[in-house]
């Protein structure tokens, strides 16, 4: 025992407590007999107070005036005795076979030799502190029974001799035997002091609570990583693991700490009690329970671990659910309430009993009252040198204070459950329990949980199995083959009713977020409308009043000629204006620039000015006049070339210097670095974004202390993060990548460089970048090449080893010392990855646990899940290879985020992850824009909800009921059977059905085809629309006109000639979110009216543009009075003439279309009243039916495929049941008719926008000329001769429209 040392400082401390303790509990009750000159108590309550403890500790030693304690032979088995735990108090040793007889003035101690000189150098330290004697008594074989007599003649010297022993304790060995049978012949009275020494223990000091932590974080570290996996393993791959198994593989990880990824000696580590695994129905919650021989079970499974280090125990209790039903799910609420209530009842002065009665009162008030009776009768015990110290329960009878340093391990358990639903007879009886070690703090804090690494959060510790998945059964084509052709009844899964496919459990689940995600959005917009506006607020700069260039005229520098300068130090520029020089300070000049005179050496400098009504001079002073422009002439151009360039300058400088003061101006302060003791260091690391230093890049050190990282290099760059600013961290190893890197996203920005960001990363390169000179291909088996792969091998993993070695020291560091902000490094789940463009470039996404991220390329994307409102997939189509996702934030006023180009093979497992953690998604087949729609919600957060909230991006409901209004309204139409006669009346030959002259025909039908030979094909209009855009993009003003790009040279102006194509020199040529503006020629129809002239076709809408020499010569269609093609009235809705022959198209899907707003309740009515004029007859030309007229949503538009990608306005004519069908005519002419503007809302918009894309497809797909031909035969009972030849144009005209649908598109 060389080796051996006993703290001096320790025993001597102890020591002395137990004599103070000891000592004034032996006294009798009664006034303290002191020592010296009595001191009178200060008053009556002092002494009461000193009374009261002085007899309760009485008590406690029986009246004690000696002590004996004897402690036997060594034993394999687990004891906890009081003897033992005072030798490990007083030595932190245990001495076998040794006897300890304490008086008050000396501490006898028999035991062996070489025990004797380890306790020989504490002979001084008793002395020194309680005045006592050591007396080391070397036991000699054959002389015990003298050597004990004299211990027990000590004893009897003491006045009056009452000798204080352990009675319940028995231990074996000589010494032992010979104590028992000296103790017995002596008749000394005895007294029970197992109180006292329990009272002594109760209370831990610092060193006792440190050693108490780490025997709880190594117990609950190994619950949380190592039980936990092996659970997930056992039940996920369905193992048949014995409980018995289960134990002693946990134990010998408690013993080898190292397994447990914990720096721990495993030299002064012990378990406090055999890990405890029970399932399968078979639960017994007392703390002498033992694990039986049953496998795991995949119900409710309770798990109990103890640990103890340097002999100082400590505990963890969990349970985890597999399936568990919402009845448990309750069950378990309100315990882990109850266990929280207890626990916080733990506090300095309280009695013992608050915690037992904290959580009965909190079943009781719970959803499930009915736990208090199957509640344990002890809701915990004291615990230390002793797994259980027997004074410390806490229950029912127990009032004792509490008192800082004491520790406690707090159980709840509920046994005998019963699940009347378990899918297994074994998973039917069931119980519950939770257990944490816990410290009091002092001054009435709340008690420190030690067992934080172990959560005991409901979506931690539950586990719900996916049962749909396919099992592993044999084919059934190979298990009839294996039959010898005996063909049986086979029941398949899509048999069961109650079977349902992955997709429908999602979609149920979606359903279920929906009503949840409008109630959310609801609560939250009020909050946002205040927040934008302070946000909005804390963004602006620097104001125009804020700025000064010179305090007064005398501190304008004098000017020897009048012309324009730049006065850097005063950030001014000043001009002469009327012989005076004029300062203006350069944050009111909006740009400044020259132009050179090409006969003369002069030039031309022009001032721009900020102007306008949000310029803060503008509306502080709305009377007056301000300056927009001055131009000043110089005949020195050199002069003004140097002039705009320093203007220029200073001006970037000082908005740039503006930028970033507003910037750092909006930073929250951050905490000190406080420097730790043990410093974490991760070398040879680079930081992205840069710290914007100068001269060459470096890479540094990354450094983990006691509240935040500090990252420096060589050149004295510096950065500091602090851990409460971390609001996720992430650690990505290098797995097919070139980095391995840590990544932290941020509460609040921090100034990097001059920028603020909210991302810091720092990563290490794993491969280095090497160019090969020689250009020459190398052969894989190279020894060359293998060596280098291998030293690319060995750097990667050493990296990704170096890197996790510093995460896993970070986390525990932050699960001791932070507990309260719950940081975890994430790692991203590569299996649920998928490639896309959140930025400029194709990179991949990655899911983690509470993110969205991107971290390889910069700029980084980290959506955080709790930021997101929906997610809107966009594009998605089974003839498309990608689709985008659009991401809606719950703060409206953020940009939507738009990862574009994501493979549709990956659509399925998105769909699925969205649905794991409870994200609303849509589908749609086209691209919202999202502005509008974000500001329409905003406007009016009430009626947005009223309306089905987020419901309307719906597709899959939204085309279920417009094919069922499209399927009602086809059940029933009063024209059919007149449809169909007309339709058999055509194959009757033109001598039968004809009753008009055949010349009237003959001269009808040569007038049609003057009409088609005069007008311009569909390819002619194109090219003419883009001729005229050109010129016209030439002529008008740049103010006037949207911004175009430029095209390359070579190319045309607005046109988008050159080698763009057609498809992009039609999108140039006006066809993108704006009508083409083409008159195109016009022939006289015989018939029509003589001077009557109408257009052979009109691309929708014409747009106002100047009128030129060559417009002034085109023939014209007829126009509107009023001036204009759609005459807006002050008030109400837009009403234009739409001419006859003019192309519109039917909107599908409108019956969901919300009634006019006033008065009116049809959209006919609606025509009436805004057109003033009463309803005739159908406004598709020759059709001419009066009855059953409604209101007709209509696009003035060439063909489907333009109404569905570039027209908006909606119009109203009035139609017939025919023409008022999306289903049954697609496009149709129009007769001279008037239309009323029908603003849609922002719901009918989004469905009108899926109806077009059907629209669209329908039109590609061909089948719409054969109706449009039977619309115009329509009428053919009621017109005669007129319908014949309605008919006959009908058909001619199938052509053509065929012609406009493909140009269109």
């Amino acid at each position: 025992m060389g080796s051996v040392e006993i703290n001096k400082e320790t025993f001597a401390r102890r020591v002395k407590l137990l004599y103070d303790t000891w000592k004034v509990g032996a006294r009798p009750p009664g006034p303290a007999r002191p020592r010296g000159r009595a001191a009178a108590p200060r008053n009556r309550r002092a002494a009461a107070a000193a009374a009261a403890s002085q007899a309760k500790r009485a008590e406690l030693w029986d009246g004690a005036t000696s002590l004996a304690v004897i402690v036997g032979g060594t034993s394999e088995d687990l004891r906890y005795l009081k003897s033992i735990s005072l030798h490990l108090w007083l030595f932190g040793y245990e001495l076998p076979d040794t006897l300890m007889v304490l008086t008050d003035s000396a501490m006898h101690i028999l035991t062996s030799s070489k025990k004797a000189s380890l306790l020989e150098p504490l002979k001084e330290a008793l002395s020194g502190v309680t005045g006592a004697e050591l007396c080391l008594v070397v036991r000699a074989k054959g002389q015990e029974q003298e050597q004990l007599s004299v211990l027990l003649d000590a004893a009897r010297a003491a006045a009056p001799p009452r000798l204080g022993t352990l009675p319940k304790e028995a231990h074996s060995g000589q010494l032992a035997q010979l104590w028992a049978a000296a103790l017995a012949e002596s008749g000394l009275d005895t007294a029970n002091v197992t109180d006292g020494f329990a009272d002594l223990f109760s209370v831990k000091d610092e060193g006792e609570v440190l050693c108490v932590k780490k025997a709880a974080f190594l117990a609950s570290k190994v619950m949380g990583g190592y039980v936990v996996e092996k659970i997930e393993d056992a039940i996920d791959k369905s193992k048949k693991v014995k409980h018995t198994q289960l134990s002693e593989m946990t134990e010998a990880v408690i013993l080898d700490p190292p397994r447990a990824g914990i720096k721990l000696k495993a030299d002064n580590v012990d378990i406090a009690f055999p890990p405890l695994f029970q399932s399968g129905g078979a639960y017994d919650l007392r703390l002498s329970a033992f694990c039986d021989d049953g496998t795991l079970h995949d119900g409710v499974i309770v798990v109990s671990l103890g640990a103890r280090y340097q002999s100082y125990c400590a505990s963890v209790g969990r349970t985890y659910l597999i399936n568990p039903s919402k009845e448990q799910e309750g069950q378990y609420a309100a315990l882990l309430a109850a266990h929280e209530a207890a626990c916080a009842a733990l506090v300095e002065g309280a009695p013992a009993k608050a915690a037992m009665e904290a959580a009965v009162a909190s079943l009781r008030g719970s959803a499930h009252p009915e736990l208090v009776e199957k509640l344990s009768k002890t809701v915990g015990f004291g615990m230390g040198l002793e797994f259980r110290e027997g004074m410390n329960v806490l229950n029912t009878k127990n009032a004792h204070p509490l008192r800082p340093g004491q520790v406690f391990n707090v159980v709840l358990g509920v046994s005998g459950l019963a699940r009347d639903d378990a899918p297994d007879p074994r998973g039917r009886v069931y119980a519950l329990q939770i257990a944490d070690t816990v410290v009091v703090k002092p001054g009435g804090a709340p008690p420190e949980n030690l067992c934080g690494a172990a959560t005991k959060a409901w979506d931690k510790v539950s586990y719900v199995l996916n049962d749909d998945q396919e099992e592993d059964a044999p084919d059934a084509l190979e298990e009839v083959t294996n039959q010898a052709g005996l063909l049986g009844p086979k029941k398949l899964r899509s048999d069961d009713p109650n079977f349902k496919s992955s997709e429908q459990i999602r979609r149920e689940k979606q359903e279920d977020l929906l009503k949840q995600k409008n109630e959310e959005t609801l609560r939250r917009l009020t909050a946002q409308a205040a927040g934008a506006a302070e946000a909005a607020e804390a963004g602006k700069g620097r104001l125009v009043s804020q700025v000064q260039a010179y305090r007064s005229v005398a501190d304008l520098p004098a000017a020897r000629d009048l012309q324009v300068v730049v006065d850097s130090r005063a950030e001014a520029l000043l001009v002469p204006i009327y012989g005076v020089m004029v300062p203006l300070h350069i944050t009111a000049v909006r740009n400044v620039s020259h132009t050179a005179e090409q006969e003369s050496n002069g030039a031309i400098i022009r001032i721009s000015l900020n102007f306008g009504t949000t310029y803060e001079p503008a509306q502080k002073f709305p009377s007056l006049v301000f300056l927009k422009e001055l131009s000043f002439r110089t005949s020195d151009a050199k002069h003004a070339q140097r002039v705009v360039q320093e203007a220029k300058t200073l001006r970037s400088t000082v908005l740039h210097r503006d930028k970033e003061r507003a910037e750092r101006a909006t930073l929250v302060a951050q905490e000190k670095l406080v420097r730790g003791k043990r410093v974490f260091r991760l070398p040879d690391l680079w930081v992205r974004p840069g710290l914007g230093g100068k001269g060459r890049k470096m890479p540094g050190t990354l450094e983990a202390h006691h509240n935040g990282f500090r990252y420096t290099n060589p050149k004295g760059e510096g950065l500091d993060v602090m851990y409460r600013n971390v609001r996720y961290a992430f650690f990505q190893p290098a797995d097919n990548d070139m980095i391995t890197l840590l990544h932290f996203h941020l509460h609040h920005p921090i100034m990097l460089g001059n920028k603020k960001t909210k991302d810091v990363q720092f990563y290490a390169e794993v491969v280095d970048l090497v160019q090969t000179l020689d250009g020459g291909r190398r052969n894989m088996y190279d020894p060359d090449e293998i060596e280098e792969e291998q030293r690319e091998r060995e750097k990667r993993n050493k990296i990704n080893a170096d890197f996790n070695q510093f995460v896993r020291r970070v986390q525990e560091h932050w699960e001791r010392e932070f507990p309260d902000l719950q940081l975890e490094f994430d790692i991203p789940f590569r299996e649920l990855g998928f490639e896309g463009v959140p930025n400029r470039e194709t990179v991949m996404v990655l899911p983690t646990v509470n993110c969205l991220v991107e971290l390889s390329v910069m700029p980084f994307t980290v959506v955080p899940l709790s930021d997101i409102e929906i997610i809107n997939l966009e594009r998605v189509g089974f003839n498309l290879k990608n689709f985008d996702m659009a991401i809606v934030f719950k703060d409206f006023s953020r940009d939507v985020l738009r990862i574009d180009a994501v493979p549709s093979k990956k659509l399925d497992t998105i769909k699925e992850w969205l649905t794991s953690v409870k994200i609303k998604y849509y589908e749609s087949k086209m691209n919202l824009a999202w502005k509008p729609i974000l500001k329409h919600i905003l406007e009016d957060p009430q009626a947005f909800i009223d309306e089905g909230g987020w419901a309307f991006l719906d597709l899959e409901k939204s085309d279920g009921e417009d094919d069922e209004e499209e399927a009602s309204s086809e059940g029933f139409n009063p024209g059919s059977a007149a449809e169909e006669e007309e339709e058999s009346s055509d194959d009757i030959s033109d001598e039968d059905a004809s009753v008009v002259d055949s010349d009237d025909l003959d001269e009808e039908g040569e007038g049609e085809e003057e009409d088609e030979s005069e007008g311009l094909t569909w390819e002619e209009l194109e090219k003419e629309a883009m001729r005229e855009d050109k010129r016209r993009a030439e002529q008008e003003d740049s103010d006037d006109e949207r911004p175009r790009k430029k095209s390359k040279a070579g190319g045309g102006g607005g046109g988008g000639g050159g080698g763009g194509g057609k498809r992009r020199g039609r999108e140039l040529a006006g066809w993108t979110r704006r009508e083409a503006a083409v008159q195109p020629r016009a022939g006289r129809r015989r018939g029509d009216g003589a001077g009557v002239q109408t257009p052979a076709a009109q691309l929708p809408e014409p747009r106002a543009a100047p009128p030129s020499s060559q417009d002034a010569q085109r023939p014209r269609a007829r126009t509107p009075p009023a001036g204009g093609a759609a005459a807006a009235p002050a008030s109400g809705p837009r009403v234009r003439e739409l001419p006859r022959g003019t192309t519109v198209v039917n909107l599908l899907g409108t019956a969901v279309v919300e009634k006019p707003p006033g008065a009116s309740k049809s959209w006919i009515g609606w025509w009436e009243a805004h057109a003033r004029q009463q309803r005739t007859a159908c406004a598709a030309e020759g059709c001419g039916r009066t009855d059953a007229l409604s209101g007709g949503h209509v696009k003035v538009a060439a063909s489907p495929a333009t109404a569905a990608l570039f027209h908006t306005a909606w119009w109203i004519v009035p139609a017939c049941p025919v023409h008022n069908r999306g289903s049954s005519c697609k496009t149709f002419r129009v007769r001279s008719v008037t239309a009323v503007e029908a603003p849609p809302r922002l719901g009918d918009r989004v469905k009108s926008w899926r109806a077009d894309i059907t629209k669209l497809g329908r039109a590609l797909a061909g089948g719409g000329d054969a109706r449009a031909a039977r619309c115009a035969a329509a009428a053919a009972p009621r017109g005669g001769a007129a319908a014949g030849g309605a008919r006959a144009r009908a058909r001619r005209r199938a052509a053509p429209a065929s012609r406009g649908a493909a140009a269109g598109v």
